[in-house]
């Protein structure tokens, strides 16, 4: 049985990304010690929504992310985590970073958060390529947040031979999200028969603070999702770090159970 070990961070980010460098350097230390391979953090790990992001972005090998790499150096481990990158028109883009052993990698978030009230598109400029990276020779497909609404993607990851999908989040509060995050995380399995590692922002009212804006600033409830649906691990709402063994070979026996993806019509 070959396994993959991944650790899931759920933070809570706040507005100054050197303070947040810290938070993975403090969660990415006793995830290699307990030997992940790979550690996930949230969408806006560099800084929380709420505040201005063309201020803080930078390219994807400026100081944050040559920072993020001497922290995956450091623990030879593969991290994921969200950061801001410019973009034209003053704009940014809303991008996964992904590095370490064998991975320099960066994900342009796609689908863009124009709901709920909230408009995403305003500062922020999509995405338009799915992107897989390998952790320790396993395909591992990108995706970040609202993408999680658009089935598309997620087959789309399988069929370019992802086996575990990661989604980084930071998930906007209100009547029913959590369900509805619970659903989509475990349908998103379902429909790739993959695994699903959905990392987000702890809820900031779990420790006492609050952006003071409707910006989606997350809710907790990371979660390690099978190929069949199932959770196989959740967090709940406050800051917490989680470590998962992913069997690979049920990847196997879940596409023969049930290839959804073989059986697709359109």
């Amino acid at each position: 049985m070959s396994t993959l070990r991944v650790a899931l961070a759920q933070i809570t980010a706040g507005p100054d990304p050197q303070a947040n460098l810290d938070l993975v350097a403090n969660n990415a230390g006793p995830a290699a010690e307990q030997g992940a391979q790979l550690i996930v953090f949230p969408e806006a790990t560099m800084r929380c929504f709420g505040l201005p992001l063309r201020e803080v972005a930078q390219p994807v090998d400026g100081p944050w992310a040559q920072a993020l790499r001497s922290i995956a150096d450091r623990h030879s481990l593969v991290i994921i985590a969200g950061m801001f990158s410019p973009a034209d028109g003053g704009r940014v883009r809303n991008t996964l970073r992904a590095v370490g052993p064998g991975v320099d990698a960066f994900y342009d978030k796609i689908h863009l958060f124009d709901a709920f009230g909230f408009a995403e598109s305003k500062t922020v400029a999509p995405g338009s390529q799915p992107v897989i990276i390998e952790v320790g020779g396993v395909p591992v497909g990108l995706s970040t947040c609202y993408d999680v609404r658009f089935p598309g993607l997620y087959t789309r990851l399988a069929d370019l031979g992802a086996l575990v999908i990661c989604l980084a989040a930071s998930w906007g509060a209100g009547p029913g999200k959590v369900d509805q995050w619970r659903l989509l995380t475990r349908a998103r399995a379902l429909d790739s028969t993959s695994y699903l590692m959905a990392a987000g922002q702890a809820d900031p009212l779990s420790i006492g603070a609050s952006s003071g804006s409707t910006a989606p600033t997350g809710v907790g409830y990371s979660a390690a999702i099978s190929p069949y649906g199932v959770a196989l691990a959740e967090l709940g709402a406050e800051p917490d770090l989680l470590l998962v063994d992913l069997d690979l070979d049920l990847i196997t026996e879940a596409r023969a159970a049930l290839p959804v993806l073989v059986n697709r019509r359109f």
